[in-house]
């Protein structure tokens, strides 16, 4: 097991603490590359919770996310929206998806969104 980065814990600490949603960030978890921008994790929570209250499938799922998140821990997890997981030349999904990719596990990281092309 890798050493957490605690530049990165202090990053997500500075999103939770000022319920900013404008710091973008691309990322290395498991061979692959995520991009976009960092949210709180109660705003990403009530946000994935509207999305599935919305779904006739998965409305009972809804409420496990809009349960409070913890306040009192330091962040273990960046909690993405508006994000992309880059594959070649493509971002998928195209509109953006909401992530959740635990600090643990990401082996590398910048400040920004990295482009892609389809041209």
């Amino acid at each position: 097991m890798s050493k957490i980065d605690e530049l990165l814990v202090d990053v997500a600490r500075l999103v939770e603490s000022g319920q900013s949603n404008q710091m973008s960030l691309t990322v290395v978890t498991g061979g692959a590359v995520i991009t976009g921008r960092l949210a709180p994790e109660a705003v990403w929570r009530q946000r994935v919770s509207e999305v599935l209250a919305d779904s006739d499938r998965l409305a009972e799922f809804s409420t496990v996310f809009a349960s409070a998140a913890a306040k009192d821990r330091p962040p273990t997890h960046l909690h993405f929206h508006l994000a992309r997981i880059l594959q070649g030349p493509v971002g998928i999904p195209e509109t953006g998806g909401m992530y959740r990719v635990s600090i643990a596990d990401i082996s590398a990281w910048t400040i920004g969104d990295v482009s892609y092309s389809d041209h």
